[in-house]
């Protein structure tokens, strides 16, 4: 299980991404609830052992048991349908022994390390009329799941993670290319619909509605949004932080999930342009570097595996920052490694061990391509 390890191939940088923008988020949660901040700083803690413990296995031996981490992820989700916690609105948690986490988050790399390794036993059979398919049918299972929750903002999550995962793997450039020039004119449909209320309903519909003409919904559904964008620009260059005697819009109450959905208009409003773009540049560091390790990793497996936390840190980062400054419709999806949230923090805590596991594992420094079937097959694939 130890099999690879070795103390010079360690990426503390890496390391030191992560916890840096996890303090951060302790800080910003904090700001935001201090009722919150001893579960935040506990998060942190158990995060930073699952990645220690995680990083230091042979992540090839870990993914024999691909079908069982698959299986695992649909009964949680089972769980949370049949008999979850509501709360917003959503049912999205289970509690167990007195424990409440959220499996849809938890799933995220699940799923990661599941498809990881289908996708690297089946390649040269994924373009078969019947494997792609079930491929398919695989990812859309838990993705339903997470939708009648409802929380369509993981399930948009789920899916990105999964074609990033079949476009490495499988797919090539030809086939993403048709895929836009198919997606573009729906997404222009799509809207239209929207807007002529042929499609969609309640607040669904509204949200999207209010993130087009948010002038039209100032005081009901973009309202959040708005106060948002005001915090943000109220913190200037360095941010009001903790001594500004103005009353912040963060303590009026105007602004709620400020912990979770909204961490990023605190970072806006208590350390200023400065603070936010630091949190812009640590996620996008981090993503940077998992794919880096993906580079350099001895098989599809490996590789996909970096990909995946790339694009699950990267996207959700651009999602959750995108929401708050008005960029897009309000999802409601959490910061990596900022926002609170225990089950989120520990899950991508256990993703970046499998990552630096990844690049511990890897025996060739010179870089392989990322994308495409026309990378020529990595040896070892399955050792």
């Amino acid at each position: 299980m130890f099999q690879g390890f070795s103390i010079r191939k360690y990426d503390f940088l890496l390391v030191i991404l992560v916890t840096c923008l996890s303090i951060f988020g302790v800080v910003a949660v904090t700001s935001a609830d201090p009722g919150l901040t001893a579960r935040q700083i506990y998060g942190l803690a158990i995060g930073l052992a699952v990645m220690l413990v995680v990083s230091v296995l042979d992540y090839r031996r870990i993914l024999r048991l691909y079908w069982a981490a698959y299986a695992a992820c649909i009964f949680l989700l089972i769980l949370v349908w049949r008999f979850g916690l509501s709360g917003g609105g959503a049912r999205r948690w289970i509690n167990i022994a007195g424990l409440t986490f959220q499996p849809s988050e938890a799933g995220k790399i699940l799923l990661i390390l599941f498809f990881a390794k289908f996708i690297m036993e089946y390649r040269d059979k994924m373009s078969s009329a019947l494997l792609f398919p079930i491929c398919c049918g695989l990812a859309l299972l838990p993705v339903g799941l997470i939708v009648i929750e409802p929380d369509l903002s993981t399930s948009l999550m789920v899916m990105i993670i999964f074609c990033v995962l079949m476009f490495v793997g499988v797919l090539s450039y030809q086939f993403v290319a048709g895929v836009l020039a198919v997606l573009i004119p729906v997404t222009g449909l799509f809207f239209f619909m929207v807007l002529n209320g042929m499609i969609l309903s309640g607040y669904q519909q509204q949200r999207i509605l209010a993130w087009l003409h948010p002038e039209n919904y100032a005081t009901t559904t973009a309202y959040q949004t708005m106060q948002s964008i005001t915090a943000i620009g109220s913190g200037g260059l360095l941010g009001k932080g903790s001594l500004e005697s103005s009353v912040s819009l963060l303590e009026t109450g105007f602004i709620s999930e400020s912990q979770t959905d909204f961490i990023f208009t605190v970072i806006g409003e208590e350390f200023g342009f400065v603070g936010t773009c630091t949190i812009v540049l640590l996620v996008a560091a981090i993503a940077v570097r998992c794919f880096q390790i993906a580079q350099k990793a001895d098989d599809l497996a490996g590789r996909l595996i970096a990909c995946g936390m790339g694009a699950w840190i990267g996207f959700q980062g651009f999602m959750n920052i995108g929401v708050a400054t008005g960029l897009l419709p309000n999802t409601g999806i959490p910061l990596p490694f900022v926002s609170y949230g225990l089950t989120s923090l520990v899950s991508l805590f256990a993703g970046i061990g499998f990552t630096i596991n990844v690049r511990m594992q890897s025996r060739s420094a010179a870089a392989q391509p990322v994308g495409g079937p026309a990378a020529e097959n990595e040896a070892g694939e399955d050792e």
